[in-house]
């Protein structure tokens, strides 16, 4: 089955430390601290790869009885320690009684899933970190976007790491769903782990060899840089 956006991701997104607000005749981003203050933050990378995760790993069981908090722990537990890479086996997927789907029993068991899916901790210490640090270059974004096309394609569902550094108006990670071209760009339809209502378009303009990422709430749209992680032991 392909991935479903309104089925296959969380109903609750990732939440923002900071409140942006940006100016249209300057073009400057002021920001002041939300109150009240988030309970789910730094969680982007956490919030994709779990998605994934339960894509490749769990088979939903709504015809079964549901379970107690307990067995749900140790099933989230166990299909958020498998790879975030190569799907399971169909005779050893994680069974998830009562539940169609991760939408349905991410709004049944939120705390559940924001507890044990894994702390902020793990964006900080993300492999493929390393990464932002080295120049991108034109050329390599082209292949970037090649490789990501690629990959949603063929139903691969890549994270990419979406960043300004060494500017920090945006550091976040996305999951690539699918593409389509024309007009000498690539749309990539993604799931944005601040935005649980709607996927987002992400765009490679040909010509510019270059990421454009969308107005939000909390960056005001341009130019990125690209890269895939949790695709291999450096990322």
């Amino acid at each position: 089955m392909p991935f479903d956006f309104y089925a296959d991701t969380f109903s609750y997104p990732n939440e923002l430390v900071w409140e942006y607000r940006f100016d249209p005749q300057t073009g400057q981003t002021t920001t002041r601290k939300n109150d009240p203050p988030p309970q789910y933050a730094h969680h982007c990378f956490v919030v994709v790869r779990s998605a994934r995760q339960f894509f490749l790993h769990a088979r939903w069981m709504p015809e079964r009885k549901r379970v107690d908090p307990g067995e749900y722990i140790q099933i989230i537990r166990e299909i958020t320690s498998r790879s975030s890479i190569q799907p399971s086996p169909s005779e050893r997927r994680v069974e998830i009684p009562g539940f169609a789907n991760l939408r349905q029993f991410s709004a049944a068991h939120a705390a559940l899933l924001r507890q044990n899916c894994g702390g902020a901790w793990q964006s900080y210490v993300q492999r493929g970190n390393w990464r932002m640090i080295v120049p991108f270059s034109r050329g390599g974004q082209s292949q970037m976007a090649a490789q990501l096309q690629k990959g949603s394609s063929e139903g691969q569902l890549p994270i990419a790491h979406i960043v300004t550094f060494p500017s920090l108006t945006i550091n976040h990670a996305v999951m690539l769903l699918g593409s389509s071209e024309g007009g000498g760009k690539i749309q990539f339809q993604c799931y944005d782990p601040n935005i649980c209502e709607a996927p987002i378009t992400l765009i490679f303009d040909r010509g510019q060899r270059r990421f454009i990422f969308p107005r939000t709430h909390y960056f005001q749209g341009g130019p990125v840089n690209v890269y895939e992680i949790y695709r291999g032991w450096c990322l």
